[in-house]
């Protein structure tokens, strides 16, 4: 049995008539008649009454129609399925909390786009919070998260991880701190401190590392991006894994620097993930794997800087 003798049955009930069905379908009468005698031989049912005014369902026929619509429908909704899953693997949405955009992120989407030149990659940058809710909704196929050494990665959700790095102060080479082979938590709080916003992991750990202790002054922003402009802007200093800051064009360019946290033995892990137990698209599969092949070449050079 095939899907299409049972689309046949369906036209030649609509039109009552075997040419009139066999002229929507596009096929000839012969054709369009021997193909449903040929399902009636396998169901052993005349669905059809043939007359000269044209064929009619029969009695058999009309108690099996509803069987039949209901195999169309399903059919139908597979379809849309397909064209709906068809749809997403065109399109794969990335949250990021901006960590190592500039020497992972970047460089694995242009990759991704070489080997899949008509699939859109959407980034979008977001706090840690946001990308685990919309990773568990469904509104991200992958998050860019930060993670500290001993969290746990929320239920429901699966990482791999990326880098591994260490906090650094990152701030611009006039600063009287850049002169200090590291910045102690003291030298931290005389200066203007840039701090990510509650949601962030660096939040979290910058409030653990001064233990309630307040800097002299401080402003509050969004992402690591934002927060390496403020700092070449004089705005004063921000604490980084130095996987965001090694390699960067301000730190290429002279603008901006980094030194390590004196006595402080923190890891920050750079994790990617997704929905645990999803169908997951090719495309999905395919730029998680980018991501992970990136992240072991620059593993090595991160190694090299530190």
């Amino acid at each position: 049995m095939r899907t299409e003798q049972l689309e046949y049955i369906a036209a030649v009930t609509r039109l009552g008539s075997l040419r009139r069905a066999a002229e929507e379908l596009r096929l000839s009468q012969p054709a369009l008649s021997e193909t449903v005698r040929n399902l009636e031989r396998e169901l052993g049912v005349d669905l059809l009454e043939r007359k000269r005014s044209g064929a009619t369902m029969s009695a058999e026929g009309r108690e099996l129609l509803p069987h039949i619509v209901n195999v169309l429908d399903a059919v139908d909704r597979l379809r849309a399925a397909a064209g709906e899953q068809h749809r997403i693997s065109r399109m794969v949405r990335v949250g990021t909390v901006n960590a190592a955009t500039v020497p992972l992120l970047i460089p694995a989407v242009r990759d991704f786009r070489a080997s899949h030149p008509h699939t859109q990659v959407e980034v979008v940058g977001a706090q840690q919070t946001e990308i685990h809710r919309a990773l568990d909704e469904g509104g991200f196929d992958l998050g860019l998260v930060n993670h500290l050494e001993g969290d746990d990665v929320p239920a429901g959700l699966e990482g791999t991880e990326l880098l591994r790095g260490r906090p650094v102060v990152c701030l611009r080479p006039d600063s009287p701190l850049a002169a200090r082979d590291s910045v102690s938590v003291a030298d931290l709080l005389d200066v203007p401190l840039i701090a990510m916003r509650s949601g962030y992991v660096m939040h979290r750990y910058v409030h653990r590392l001064l233990n309630g202790r307040a800097p002299s002054f401080s402003y509050s922003t969004d992402g690591a991006e934002m927060g390496k402009l403020m700092v070449a802007e004089g705005l004063g200093v921000t604490v980084l894994p130095d996987f965001s800051v090694i390699d960067d064009p301000l730190v290429r360019g002279g603008v901006l620097t980094y030194r390590p946290i004196a006595g402080d033995a923190t890891r920050v892990l750079l994790m990617l993930q997704r929905r645990r137990a999803d169908p997951v698209p090719r495309a999905v599969l395919d730029l998680h794997e980018v991501f992970v092949s990136r992240a072991r070449l620059l593993g090595g050079t991160l190694a090299a800087d530190a």
